[in-house]
Formats: structure tokens, C-alpha cells, sequence
């Protein structure tokens, strides 16, 4: 006999307030999306807060509520970055944690896609997310216990969609700099990756339908994927680092 089954509300815990309590973090790809609702939830906990992105008008109002330092930066522009994480260690009197979820979107199929346009995409969100982790190096250093987390994605572990070419090599490059730095920074630094599947955000928009090959049935809420983040931020990930954590419905095993 069949049955249906109908898409679980998800409820998402109350924070506690203290998980991130003098925790000073730096989170690129504040303006909107997972970085945005990360922030969210990193206030809650505690943290001090730089946020880094490139739309300034998104970033301000982002940072207004959660009263963190807004700095509009492109991640790709190391000399920019650069000034900005110094500013923002400044600020915050030293930098111990970094949240990387600055990326961008490029679909098509790969016989359309010229090498500019693959380039680009590799561009932001491979060599972005390198360029920041390292400009936070200096200071993340002289911390006892500082973390990193990259925000790659399911179509990094296993690109099973056509027209996604440069996205999943992009983040899939992002699974090993991960991978790699890791192994490079510990005992100091541990690093971590979250791989989300499809989420509720306008990067979204003209996909949400595509839902079959989840186990779950329906996109991730933005704060299903910032609690992914938090626990690899947080201490009570404190034996894990290296790891690619899929946050994806089920869609890398369905």
C-alpha cells in the first residue's frame, strides 16, 4: 500500500546565547542569503560580527541589525580585502573566526560557457574564498583556537545536474582548498566545510521545483544551513576538521 507523505514544518531551535560569546568573527557574503541569516544567528550567540560583501546597500542594512561592522569589499580584489580583514581585526580587537559564504551562480551548458565566464565563476568562488581565509591568517594565528568555514555545496561532492560545469568544479575546488588547508593550519586552525543542497534563497529562483532527487522533498531553510555553521564553528566541533558536511536533503546518497 502507498502512502503520502506530506513536507515536515521544520522548527528551528532557540539560540543560547552563549556558544559564540567573545568569539570575533568575520562572515563575507553578509548581504544576503546564508551569510546574512548566519549572522543572524552568530549575533544570537554572541559574537562580534565583520560582515564583508560587495552590495553595499544590502550589507548596511545587514549589519544594522546585528550591529556589526559593515565593510563593502570585492572578495576577488586581494589588495581590498586585505585593507578590510585588517580593519575588522582592528575593530574587533583580533579575528578568531571566519565564516567564507561569498559566491556566485553560473548555469548553462559547458559548450556555451567560454573560458571568461568559467574563469569568473573560479574566480569568486575558489580564489575569493582563498584570498579571504589567507589575508585572515595573520591574526587568526595568534589565537588558541580559531576556526574557518567555507561554504561549498552538494554540486561540489557530486554534480549529478547538466549546465552546472563551473559552479561544481568552482566548489568542488572548494571541498579540497578546505581539505588542504586543514591539514596545513592544524593544531591552530581547524577548518570545515558545509555543503548545502538547494536553498530557499533568490539563488534559487528558476530551480525550486528541482527537488526529486532529495530524500527530503523540499529546499533548506537559510537557518537550517547557519546551524551547520555554527556547529563547525562552535566548540562542539572541537575534534572536527577537514570535513565536507553535507547539508543537502539527502540529495548526495538519493
Amino acid at each position: 500500500m502507498s502512502q503520502s507523505l506530506s513536507t515536515p514544518t521544520v522548527h528551528i531551535s532557540q539560540t543560547s546565547g552563549i556558544r559564540l560569546s567573545g568569539r570575533r568573527i568575520v562572515i563575507t557574503g553578509a548581504a544576503s542569503g546564508i551569510g546574512r541569516m548566519t549572522a543572524q544567528l552568530f549575533a544570537a550567540e554572541g559574537a562580534s560580527l565583520a560582515l564583508l560583501d560587495r552590495n553595499g546597500k544590502g550589507l548596511a542594512d545587514a549589519a544594522g541589525h546585528v550591529s556589526g561592522l559593515a565593510l563593502e569589499v570585492d572578495i576577488t580584489d586581494e589588495a581590498s580585502v586585505t585593507t578590510a580583514i585588517g580593519q575588522a581585526a582592528r575593530a574587533m580587537g583580533g579575528i578568531d573566526g571566519l565564516v567564507n559564504a561569498a559566491g556566485i551562480m553560473s548555469t548553462g551548458p559547458a559548450a556555451d560557457m567560454p573560458a571568461h565566464a568559467f574563469r569568473k565563476v573560479i574566480e569568486v568562488n575558489l580564489t575569493g574564498t582563498y584570498i579571504v581565509a589567507r589575508s585572515c591568517l595573520p591574526w587568526m594565528g595568534r589565537e588558541a583556537s580559531a576556526t574557518i568555514v567555507n561554504i561549498a555545496s552538494a554540486q561540489g561532492l557530486l554534480p549529478n545536474a547538466p549546465g552546472h560545469t563551473a559552479y561544481a568544479a568552482s566548489k568542488g575546488g572548494v571541498v579540497n582548498l578546505t581539505r588542504a588547508l586543514a591539514a596545513e593550519l592544524a593544531p591552530l586552525i581547524r577548518v570545515n566545510s558545509v555543503c548545502p543542497g538547494m536553498v530557499d534563497t533568490p539563488m534559487a529562483d528558476g530551480h525550486r521545483a528541482n527537488v526529486g532527487n532529495y530524500a527530503l522533498k523540499r529546499l533548506a531553510d537559510p537557518a537550517e544551513i547557519s546551524r551547520a555553521i555554527l556547529f563547525l564553528t562552535s566548540t562542539d566541533s572541537s575534534y572536527v576538521t577537514g570535513a565536507a558536511l553535507a547539508v543537502d536533503g539527502g540529495r548526495s546518497f538519493h
